[in-house]
């Protein structure tokens, strides 16, 4: 449904529902000197319509027998002619409240801006103008950003000249800081920086208007990203978060930072994941770098390097079908996001970071290079800041917006004690959120976005009304910074990089399981004799090893993973065993094993501690247990990985018992990889009774099936493997014929040589002779990964083949040496997962030269 943009006498629908508040508007423009009252009374216009929208469609519905006129357009407009705004207030005292208080509000901002600017004026002109006077002051337009302290806002002054000016009504001194931080970085770097020149005042600032502006050429686009990766890791080592594409601003070849107020930005975590806590204190922290919000529209990354044009919100935003008529009602629908400036445009196209990933990196490295060479000096600077005024973010901004939007809902305007109680939502049973929420209610009771600060050299929090929360933070912003500037390394650094190149991996594009490009033909091959591959395996498990982050009593690992098999994403590893830290202990288990290495039994057993509190927690919870859902993804992966690791690591029996006894009987999904063929499969494996008697139901379930998908991994190949493997089991030979005729109805892509929906999957899945000959004539692989590479393909020559198995063996051997192992990721981005990653190549060359049970076909240890 398209709204319409007019009513009946061609104005907005806006416009006409703020005429139906004129009275309000009118008072207020009354306090307003010309010739900034008319652009005050509209912009205040725009502020109690969005207040008071939903009251007035509620109204008009009720009133819709009552209301003249032929057409929707025209009884809308009889409507909001004839509404009795007294009546009104009287039936919502709550939304008078608050429109009396928006129109309070507006005309108070207003005179504090204003009688600020004349006092300041001279000092402008000298300090940001460089002496030239902009003419007189045209326009002020407030609303943006978010609103703070009763309603006030950032401003936008347009001078006659046409030169516009910010009105900051906060404090500005840590934008003369951050400032005095990039000069720094510049003398020790040679990368010039532009910041905005600005005035300090007491509470409030003005600073200098950036334009964006395009670049002239491909050397600009990569000069931008080689400043903005400096720039990253200067906000790294401050702590700086909150930069997203809002606050960044491409002028030419130059990134300018328009809002630096959440440095020193405290990182309260109560997870007692190592990885989750290496993540939130990494250049993630940032939001320079990609971050990706997902929901049921897709996915749009609202980093500095985002705000994609056009894309739709994830999730639906509140909206009007019918606007401007007597049928106007919400609905929720996805909004295009209109784009940014904060990223470089070269012929009238914004530059797609991941292109200029290597100036980024190089910007990055020269950086944390000279923060590193002269700590000291930064550290001088950083404690200077410790008594400026920081902004706490307690909550994602977005939160509070909703809570704004949807807390103007009529049901809750006529008590006042209903809208406190919308309010309890914030109780979050986190003991430093839950202590904010008084003072957030209060907050958004006056329209405002919650506002906390605190200071860089204190644990004390502050409310907006000045209140001092003492004690509230863990840790001093400052001390952490302090440590942080200390520890860097080029440990760390590398550490860093890789954080970088994942986060760009993972912009939002299409995701493809298709077998990739072949490998170079230039590679040269390596005996792929057993010792010549353990040695390769144990190459990729001290990978692994040198990027795990450990904690207390556990050890995990940041992944470049697979989202719904929709999106990649930054994230510490999961349980699961084809994306988590289960498959990666099972490779490290099963190295240990051939090499007797105590190293990775002991990285093993760390990694896999969480697996007993996480089954705990699905037998209190069972609603947890359907959202993790079977298949090999899921609980069913978990029990498989169980299955193999407690012989191999001595583990408690009764762990393996206890995810059995979980396994969900009911699944949205019939696929190997996330449904109940994947379930069927490990509960074969396992092989006890309890396990054997859930594989009889899984295989009737599947007999039923219904399935559109082709390939093992989804598709009917894999229901049909896990049907015939269950037939031979029994035997049944219903689950037989069933299993056959989905394994005949399997369309195969002929230029689809993966495991997952291609080729080496389909030979697998029919035990298929011929079908690995053709695999055979293929070209090797670049991808060496498990899921759609190399490895996979190998798995299925094996069985009829194994002279091809191990000519492209000796070929990846040889791939490995010269350029290291290649994951399945975007851009190849090492990551430590079993179907994607490193942990999969590695379990693949082990199956290639000693009677490891294969993962990909969940082989019981029986077997071999």
């Amino acid at each position: 449904m398209t709204s319409p943009a007019r009513t009946s006498t061609g104005e907005s629908w806006t416009a006409a529902f703020a005429h139906a508040l004129r009275p309000l508007i009118d008072a207020a423009r009354a306090e307003i000197a010309p010739p900034f009252d008319a652009s005050f009374a509209e912009q205040l216009g725009r502020r109690l319509v969005a207040i008071a929208a939903r009251t007035l469609v509620l109204e008009m519905h009720r009133a819709r027998g009552t209301l003249a006129g032929d057409t929707g357009a025209e009884r809308f407009t009889s409507f909001t002619r004839t509404v009795d705004l007294e009546a009104l207030s009287a039936r919502y005292p709550v939304l008078a409240r608050l429109l009396a208080q928006a129109c309070e509000q507006a005309v108070s901002a207003h005179h504090e801006l204003s009688s600020r600017f004349t006092r300041d004026r001279a000092e402008i002109v000298r300090t940001i103008f460089d002496g030239l006077d902009p003419g007189a002051l045209v326009s002020i337009e407030t609303g943006r950003g978010d609103p703070h302290q009763q309603g006030r806002t950032v401003a936008v002054l347009t001078f006659a000249s046409g030169v516009r000016l910010v009105y900051r009504p906060r404090p500005v001194e840590l934008h003369v800081r951050f400032a005095a931080q990039l000069a720094w970085l510049s003398t020790r770097t040679g990368i010039g920086f532009r910041s905005p020149r600005l005035l300090v005042r007491d509470g409030y600032g003005w600073l200098e208007f950036v334009s964006h502006e395009p670049c002239a050429d491909v050397a600009g686009v990569a000069e931008f990203y080689r400043r903005l990766g400096a720039l990253l890791a200067l906000l790294y080592a401050v702590d700086g978060t909150d930069m997203h594409y809002e606050n960044l601003i491409a002028c030419g070849d130059q990134p300018v930072l328009v809002d630096v107020e959440t440095l020193f930005h405290p990182t309260p975590s109560s997870s007692d994941d190592p990885a989750a806590l290496a993540l939130v204190r990494s250049v993630h922290r940032t939001a320079l770098l990609p971050h990706v919000l997902l929901g049921d529209n897709g996915a749009v990354d609202v980093s500095g390097v985002g705000g994609d044009h056009g894309v739709p919100s994830p999730q639906d935003a509140v909206d009007w079908a019918d606007a401007g008529t007597d049928r106007m009602r919400l609905v929720r629908r996805p909004r295009e996001s209109p784009g940014a400036f904060n990223r470089p445009v070269l012929g009238g196209v914004p530059a797609e970071p991941a292109d200029y990933q290597d100036s980024l990196q190089a910007g990055f490295r020269a950086g944390y290079d000279a923060i590193m060479a002269h700590r000291d000096e930064l550290l001088r600077l950083v404690r200077a800041c410790a008594d400026d005024e920081v902004r706490f973010v307690a909550r994602a901004t977005r939160q509070y917006a909703v809570l704004l939007d949807e807390s103007t809902h009529p049901t809750v305007l006529v008590n006042a004690m209903d809208r406190d109680l919308a309010f309890g939502v914030l109780v979050a049973g986190d003991p430093l959120l839950d202590r904010l929420v008084p003072f957030e209610v209060a907050d958004l009771w006056r329209g405002d976005v919650p506002l906390f600060t605190c200071r860089p050299g204190s644990r004390d929090v502050w409310t907006t009304s000045g209140l001092r929360l003492p004690g509230l933070l863990p840790e001093a912003g400052l001390h952490a910074v302090e440590r942080k500037i200390a520890a860097m390394s080029e440990v760390d650094r590398h550490d860093q990089q890789w954080v970088i190149a994942a986060a760009l991996a993972s912009r939002p594009r299409p995701v493809s399981h298709h077998s990739g490009v072949p490998l170079p033909g230039h590679v040269a091959a390596v005996d792929p004799d057993p010792a010549r591959l353990l040695v390769a395996a144990c190459g990729i498990a001290d990978q692994i090893l040198a990027h795990a982050v450990t904690g207390r009593n556990r050890v995990n690992w940041l992944g470049l993973e697979l989202i719904d098999d929709r999106h990649w994403a930054v994230q510490p590893l999961g349980a699961g065993l084809t994306t988590g830290y289960t498959g990666v202990a099972l490779f490290l288990a099963e190295l240990g094993a051939l090499t007797g290495a105590a190293r990775y039994f002991d990285f093993a057993r760390d990694a896999v501690r969480p697996l007993r509190p996480l089954l705990a927690s699905f037998e209190s919870s069972p609603e947890l247990v359907a959202a993790v859902g079977g298949g090999l993804h899921g609980l069913g992966g978990i029990c498989y990985g169980l299955a193999r690791l407690t012989p191999l690591l001595g583990l408690d029996p009764g762990l393996l018992s206890t995810a059995v006894a979980l396994m969900p009987v009911e699944d949205t999904s019939f696929s190997v990889v996330d449904g109940v063929a994947g379930s069927l499969a490990a509960m074969l494996a396992v092989g006890t009774p309890e396990s054997l008697a859930l594989a009889g139901h899984y295989a009737t379930v599947l007999r039923g099936a219904i399935c559109r998908t082709n390939g093992f991994a989804r598709g009917h190949a894999g229901i049909g493997w896990a049907l015939r493997r269950y037939a031979a089991a029994v035997p049944d030979e219903s689950s037989d014929v069933a299993g056959r005729a989905f394994l005949e109805s399997d369309v195969i892509d002929p230029t689809d040589t993966g495991w997952c929906s291609g080729l080496a999957g389909v030979a697998l899945a029919r035990d298929d002779e011929s079908l690995g000959g053709v695999l055979a004539s293929r070209e090797p692989l670049r991808d060496m990964s498990l899921c759609h590479g190399e490895l996979g393909v190998v798995e299925a020559l094996s069985a009829h083949h194994p002279g091809a198995a191990t000519r492209r063996t000796a070929l990846l051997l040889g791939a490995l040496d010269e350029h290291g192992a290649r994951c399945a990721t975007p851009g190849g981005v090492p990551s430590p997962g079993l179907l994607t990653g490193l942990a999969g190549i590695g379990h693949g060359l082990l199956r290639q030269g000693f009677p490891i049970p294969s993962i990909l076909l969940m082989e019981p240890v029986t077997d071999t």
